[in-house]
């Protein structure tokens, strides 16, 4: 049996979520934890496109075994509109199985965005990505408010999950409050996930 490990899975298209996802893995190593980083393929609106097997760069696609066998789950995607991307979304949809057989019940999950502009719907995508991880029976581990940069933030933070404000052009970096918020985050769900893991064994 493989060590236990939070999954950090998202869509990224201009480099933000990745570099959320990034320091999100950060925060969940820092707690003894792997952090497994995994992503999905673009939706083509051609039906006869089909995407590698391999992305060229960057972390290997999701399998729904990376979703089933993870002790926790960090899901983040761009604002599309106020809701999740629909690679993100599509990916969701065909977890069915895994809804139907129960396992990711009882696993801890937090979410992430980021959005071109500061009220571009980064509360309402975190809550569109909350969702369908309700219906899995995941717990859900936000951000309190002792975490001290959600207080001082400028950018972005929510108590939904980490966020960020990328710009209109997308280019705008993560600040040191957006920094420490997906630490957080990461840290949180990582420790959630150690004692649920502890509680199994205890079980046993």
């Amino acid at each position: 049996m493989s060590a236990p490990y939070v999954l950090v899975l998202y869509y990224s298209r201009n480099g933000s979520v990745s570099e959320m996802a990034r320091q999100i893995a950060r925060g969940i190593e820092q707690a003894g934890l792997e952090a497994r980083l995994r992503t999905v393929p673009a939706i083509s609106s051609e039906c006869e496109a089909v995407a590698p097997s391999i992305p060229v760069d960057g972390p290997l696609y999701c399998s729904l075994d990376d979703l089933k066998n993870c002790c926790g789950l960090a899901l983040g995607s761009p604002t599309r509109f106020g809701n999740m991307a629909a690679p993100l979304k599509y990916f969701l949809d065909g977890t069915s199985n895994l809804w139907l057989t129960g396992a990711l019940v009882g696993k801890p999950a937090g979410v992430f965005t980021s959005t071109a502009s500061l009220h571009g719907g980064q509360e309402t995508t975190l809550m569109s990505m909350l969702l369908p991880l309700l219906h899995h029976g995941m717990l859900i581990t936000g951000l309190p408010y002792s975490e001290q940069a959600l207080l001082d933030t400028k950018g972005g933070g929510t108590p939904y999950g980490a966020s960020h404000h990328s710009g209109a052009d997308g280019k705008r970096a993560l600040d040191q409050h957006e920094i420490a918020l997906c630490r957080a985050l990461g840290l949180r769900l990582a420790k959630t996930a150690a004692l649920l893991e502890n509680g199994r064994g205890q079980e046993a």
